[in-house]
């Protein structure tokens, strides 16, 4: 079946496949409380354990640096032993260190639970996008990541009043004992309901053929396929760079904003408490929305036959740059209240764009079977970035007395992404060997 005909009969095919961007949301989002809890309990933690403001931040530190490390050795283990296993273990086992993060009663033992936090989170999202290369023809990527990958915005728009509601009805302790085994039981629960397209009964043979028309199917074997490359090697090919710099600069960006849209609207719209909380979520809801629109318009320039798969996702991913920091550069000159939200609220849904287009290219520019590998090590870059663009944030507010020039040259770094995926992710690692 070519693509024109598996296009033409997808009305006719079913459309269970988008159960599993379901099943990816629910597990990002308890990827993503699962990490946040931490700030949530902090204040309780700080008084019972005799914790400083230093500590909490040591914590912090701990997990980004090891999260960004194990990217790589998770995008092989995932391309080794399989999306599914790595998956489903992982999400026990840093389920298993949120609950046991509740039993820690001195700052060393709550260092090693976000050491572990930080090593067992690392392969959720290059599995997910591995699992995404399985389930959804290339046209289809986008959209679908974009769907699972606004768990990183539901999180900061959704977790902190639900956690805030854990931790006040049964303590901080329980926090993390909920959380935790909330994690445990889903991760137990895919492991025996979840499969690889070929191995699910309810999937109907039409719509197989209809994913695997457009190159979805499993890969089974790491490296197979005519021309083999050797996870080392794959830092030799531009793709792969223009990947893992690209996303370093969209990560900044985004971490700026993550960390600092609460501080940053207190100090300059001069609202209190209750209003900024309310408030700091609308960026956030903005970039959900942002992440589905992302995907669809790739999927639109495809389906119009106005780019290939991988086209129309670095189209998006150029454009979206360059607009998302186009408006946060401005953001700081804007007074008003309705237009620091509008520009931040832009900024947000362009970065989220980006992402779901990011978190879809790998399986158009990696072999079937190393997409995971080229995911972790895009996402290596990317959180290597995040473990400093919050310190040199502070450091630049502290040293001017504003954020201003942060979000300036963060929202210039951010539109640099539009040059790494333009000029430099131009063919498949496959076509560059």
């Amino acid at each position: 079946m070519s693509i024109q005909q598996a296009v033409g009969a997808a009305k006719k095919v079913g459309s269970r496949r988008w159960l599993i961007v379901l099943i990816l949301l629910v597990g990002g989002m308890v990827n993503f409380i699962d990490r946040t809890a931490l700030s949530v309990a902090a204040p309780e933690m700080m008084k019972e354990l005799q914790l400083t403001n230093s500590d909490i931040g040591l914590l912090g530190t701990v997990f980004s640096v090891i999260y960004a490390l194990f990217q790589l050795p998770a995008g092989w283990l995932i391309d080794k032993l399989g999306a599914k296993r790595v998956y489903t273990m992982a999400m026990i086992f840093w389920s298993g260190a949120t609950a046991l993060t509740g039993v820690c009663s001195s700052k060393f033992a709550l260092i090693a639970a976000r050491g572990v936090l930080g090593v067992t989170e690392a392969p959720c999202w290059p599995s997910a996008a591995k699992i995404t290369a399985a389930w959804f023809p290339k046209k289809e990527r986008a959209l679908a990541t974009g769907i699972w990958d606004a768990a990183s915005k539901w999180g900061p728009a959704l977790a902190p009043p639900l956690l805030v509601f854990l931790m006040v009805s049964f303590g901080w302790r329980e926090l993390f004992y909920i959380a935790g085994g909330f994690g445990i039981l889903f991760g137990l629960l895919l492991i025996i309901a979840y499969h690889q397209p070929e191995k699910t009964t309810w999937l109907s043979k039409e719509e197989l053929d209809y994913i695997k028309a457009d190159g979805g199917g499993t890969a089974q074997t790491l490296g197979a396929g005519k021309n083999s490359i050797r996870w080392r090697d794959l830092f030799g090919y531009r793709a792969v760079w223009g990947m893992i710099i690209g996303w370093f600069c969209y990560i900044w960006m985004f971490n700026i904003l993550t960390y600092f849209v609460p501080l940053y609207l207190l100090k300059t719209q001069n609202l209190n408490m209750q209003s900024m909380g309310f408030l700091a979520s609308v960026p956030f809801f903005a970039g959900i929305v942002g992440a589905f629109l992302g995907g669809y318009v790739s999927k639109w320039l495809v389906d119009k036959g106005i780019a290939s798969p991988l086209n129309a996702k670095r189209a998006t991913i150029s454009v979206s740059a360059l607009l998302g920091g186009a408006a946060l550069m401005i953001a700081p000159f804007f007074t008003s209240l309705g237009g620091t939200l509008i520009l931040l609220s832009i900024g947000m849904a362009m970065l989220s764009s980006l992402s779901a287009n990011g978190w879809a290219l790998p399986g158009d520019v990696a072999p079937s079977s190393m997409v995971g590998s080229v995911g972790s090590i895009q996402n290596f870059g990317g959180y290597f970035a995040g473990s400093l663009s919050p310190l040199v944030t502070g450091m630049i507010a502290d040293a001017t007395g504003s954020y201003a020039m942060a979000f300036i040259s963060g929202g210039f770094i951010a539109a640099c992404s539009a040059i790494c995926y333009w000029f430099i992710v131009r063919a498949p690692i496959e076509a560059e060997a």
